[in-house]
């Protein structure tokens, strides 16, 4: 059974490679709007947010304007960053974590939660709307477009990744988006927790899942 098993999983992770290698055959698509975002240097294009490398990683982090707090998924998931970036960014990859919470109320979390990546504010800009995981309470009546496809949903903000390249000429592309269950990969402890007996316990991630600074015990 064991043996089975690992048969499995590594059927997996060859299908998994080649899923990969067909994302990186999909085409750029150039992004010619200007967007400025607010962020702890002051205000700085998409372009910008590249800093000085070709490949940039956006996570769509759940924090709407009105919110007190970022979304606590969004939170278990940026848990799993700080100790990545060294590592990224040797291989010519940014990652930004990217909200319509505006910048002061990203920084008073962000301080609170004892993180260091980058975390910009798109408060003044249409960057959430375009790649859809913001909505305005208009499209919600009607149905919104998240996750390629017309879904009727509740909330104004939900998750997801997009990719962008930047050329020799400083042009910016959007390469490849991926918006809830398809970023479950990249939620490092959830791939820990399918190794152990209970696996994930039998519950969904939102079912116990709270910021790390709200469970009963350390």
């Amino acid at each position: 059974r064991a043996q089975k098993a690992l048969s499995e999983r590594k059927k997996l992770l060859r299908a998994h490679d080649a899923i990969s290698a067909e994302h990186r055959k999909l085409p750029l698509v150039r992004v010619d709007k200007e967007y400025l975002f607010d962020t702890a240097r002051g205000e700085k294009t998409l372009a910008d947010l590249f800093n000085g490398r070709s490949q940039l990683l956006v996570y769509h982090f759940m924090f709407g304007p009105d919110w007190k707090e970022g979304c606590k998924n969004c939170s278990f998931f940026a848990d799993h960053v700080d100790g990545l970036l060294v590592h990224l960014e040797q291989n010519d990859l940014s990652m930004v974590m990217i909200s319509r919470a505006p910048l002061a109320k990203i920084n008073a979390f962000k301080k609170r939660m004892g993180w260091k990546f980058t975390w910009v504010s798109s408060n003044k800009n249409d960057f959430n709307f375009d790649y859809h995981v913001s909505f305005t309470r208009e499209d919600l009546k009607k149905g919104v477009y998240y996750n390629y496809a017309i879904q009727k949903i509740g909330i104004e903000d939900l998750p997801g990744f997009s990719v962008f390249y930047k050329d020799e000429n400083g042009n910016v592309f959007h390469t490849y988006s991926c918006y809830g269950s398809g970023g479950d990969l990249l939620v490092g402890a959830n791939n820990f927790f399918d190794l152990t007996p209970k696996g994930r316990n039998g519950s969904s991630q939102a079912d116990w899942v709270r910021h790390h600074d709200k469970y009963d015990t350390p």
